[in-house]
């Protein structure tokens, strides 16, 4: 008995347990106030951000709408955004496209690619009214063959610059006058004006004068002898890119064994394709070039009966080459 009373009266020892598990209690207990205070701060950093991200889009659009006033921009809306669309301006009469490849603006005509906006005015001039128009006048053509011989020194531009120093040279391009030209006059003409020509080219141009004048009198002219090589047609190739334009054809091989048969210097294939083309024997203009289409119907005028004025022709070189002054 006594010792179920002493049991009674016994106070109860507490079971002790593992540090590790009190150690989790207490950590529980301290890190769940925490957890409640990371979740809030990240609902409030949530919030900041939705604002943040309406006053942006408020302030981009505000922006947009602005800027597209100034700019030539348009806002189309979709929903609750707002999105910029670039709206094309309307056409202005009387104003040129902003895209014509390769022409200067100011004259809006489609030229052949090697007429760029750098080319000189004197150039451009000459590609659009004698380059390629068919010419019958014996005067003019032997110009156009002086000219295609001096290509092999000069460029184009400038044979066209110093047209009249060649015209004082050769006597205005006469050639009667100058197949009388001697010896003597070559030395100083060549000494004269010793950066225009070569002395061979020099001494190439008498001879051709002279065998032009035999030519004429056996054909009647030295165009008819020039153009009997194409049949009195001209040939239009029609090229579409400056690539496929050849320095030499068939027809320029043969015109050119025929002059040197006869007694013609300096007159090989390439020098007389290039006197073909300027001549409007061949119509090498691209054939989306204004001129190709032109010199076409000058053609087609002739055909029917409406005769070439050569005084037109010199005319159009005159204006040409008067653009350097």
């Amino acid at each position: 008995m006594a010792v179920d009373e002493e049991k009674k009266n016994a106070k109860p020892t507490p079971t002790l347990r593992p540090s590790a598990n009190k150690a989790r209690v207490r950590v529980s207990n301290q890190l769940e106030p925490p957890k409640k205070k990371k979740e809030e701060t990240k609902k409030e950093e949530i919030a900041r951000r939705r604002r943040r991200l309406d006053v942006s889009t408020d302030s981009s659009s505000t922006s947009s709408d602005s800027s597209s006033k100034g700019a030539g921009f348009g806002v189309r809306r979709r929903g609750s955004g707002a999105r910029p669309v670039k709206v094309a301006p309307e056409p202005v009469k009387g104003l040129l496209p902003a895209m014509l490849p390769l022409l200067p603006p100011a004259l809006g005509k489609r030229r052949c690619t090697w007429i760029t906006a750098n080319s000189e005015e004197v150039y451009v001039s000459f590609h659009d009214e004698v380059w390629g128009f068919p010419v019958h006048d014996d005067r003019k053509l032997f110009e156009l063959l002086i000219f295609s011989e001096a290509l092999a020194e000069l460029s184009w531009p400038a044979i066209l610059n110093k047209r009249d120093a060649f015209r004082m040279l050769f006597a205005d391009f006469e050639p009667s006058s100058v197949a009388e030209f001697t010896e003597k006059r070559i030395i100083s003409l060549n000494s004269c004006n010793n950066s225009l020509l070569s002395e061979q080219k020099l001494c190439a141009v008498i001879e051709n004068a002279r065998q032009m004048l035999k030519v004429i009198e056996e054909f009647g002219s030295f165009s008819r002898y020039c153009w009997n090589f194409v049949n009195h047609k001209p040939l239009a190739n029609g090229y579409r890119y400056p690539r496929q334009v050849p320095v030499k054809t068939p027809k320029a091989e043969a015109m050119s064994k025929d002059m040197m048969r006869r007694g013609f210097r300096c007159v090989g294939p390439t020098v007389i394709y290039s006197f073909m083309q300027a001549a409007g024997i061949v119509n090498d203009h691209l054939a989306s070039c204004f001129r190709y289409q032109e010199c076409m119907n000058l053609h087609a005028k002739e055909t029917k009966g409406n005769a070439e004025d050569p005084a037109a022709i010199s005319q159009a070189l005159e204006k040409a080459c008067s653009l350097q002054n």
